[in-house]
């Protein structure tokens, strides 16, 4: 199948479960704006392939005229990893542009905290360094609805807090950079039956440390979080849409303290005052 083919299946066959609710991301959170320069950042996998192409199709279609660029960061891959990227960006037609760090080196010699943790991190540093070299003011990251999902329940579960993976944030450490993630609404399952149809092979985790860590809590318990979503979904379809939504739902009149800015807040501060506080 040719990269116009599956072009063309994103406003046909997925049109509903992938194109859709990506269109209805980039505008309910204002993801791109007239004039943007945005690196559609890829590290190989399903999402950031699909993300790519959604990208392509709505900077050709868009409401809004924008560049793209798309950047893909070699933290140390093996050769046949870095071989299937550059293979699968041709067939798609996605002109890649590839850039080195040594990010596998220096994760593999610290000697204590989370390796996926300091790997997030400094991959984050260098992506936003590359796109604003590039003349990119947003970098495009592949986080789908599950993700989000998945971070809410982890931050209630273990993290004792109430927050959720946004849709789009600003850099604290690169002033005018902006971070998006316009596959926010659309569900895994539609992004894995949208790469199984078209026959396509695509990385699945290229780290070196996998062995490492996946055994470690951070995996685990993400891993958790979507058995059970799954178990939770096979009594109430509703379960993971009822999860997304309520963070777009929150009663403050019903939370009995917040933080906002690094400020802390309660409740009680205005209890005496507040008319709402009564049956």
């Amino acid at each position: 199948m040719s990269a116009a083919e599956i072009e063309r299946s994103l406003i046909t066959k997925f049109r509903k479960d992938v194109w859709c609710p990506f269109v209805k991301s980039v505008k309910k959170y204002e993801l791109v704006r007239e004039g943007d320069e945005i690196a559609v950042c890829i590290s190989g996998g399903k999402d950031s392939f699909l993300l790519a192409k959604c990208m392509q199709e709505l900077c050709r279609h868009g409401q809004f005229r924008f560049g793209l660029k798309f950047i893909v960061m070699d933290p140390g891959y093996a050769p046949a990893n870095r071989a299937l990227i550059e293979e699968n960006a041709e067939k798609l037609g996605v002109p890649v542009e590839i850039f080195e760090s040594d990010i596998f080196g220096v994760v593999g010699a610290a000697q204590s905290g989370s390796p996926c943790y300091l790997c997030a991190r400094m991959r984050r540093g260098y992506l936003y360094e590359f796109a604003k070299k590039r003349g990119c003011n947003k970098i495009a990251l592949g986080h789908h609805f599950d993700d989000a999902v998945e971070t809410t329940l982890l931050s209630m579960f273990y993290g004792a807090e109430l927050k959720t993976m946004m849709p789009k944030l600003k850099s604290t450490s690169h002033p005018g950079m902006e971070l998006i993630r316009p596959l926010y609404a659309v569900r895994e399952s539609r992004v894995k039956a949208w790469a199984e149809y078209h026959g396509l092979t695509f990385l699945n985790c290229a780290c070196r440390f996998t062995e490492r860590v996946q055994n470690k809590e951070e995996e685990s318990k993400r891993r958790e979080m979507k058995a059970l979503i799954a178990r939770l979904e096979a009594e109430n379809p509703e379960a993971a849409n009822n999860v997304f939504r309520s963070m777009h739902n929150v009663c403050l009149d019903c939370i009995v303290g917040w933080r906002k800015g690094g400020v802390r807040e309660n409740f009680l501060d205005t209890y005496s005052q507040d008319p709402s506080n009564r049956l």
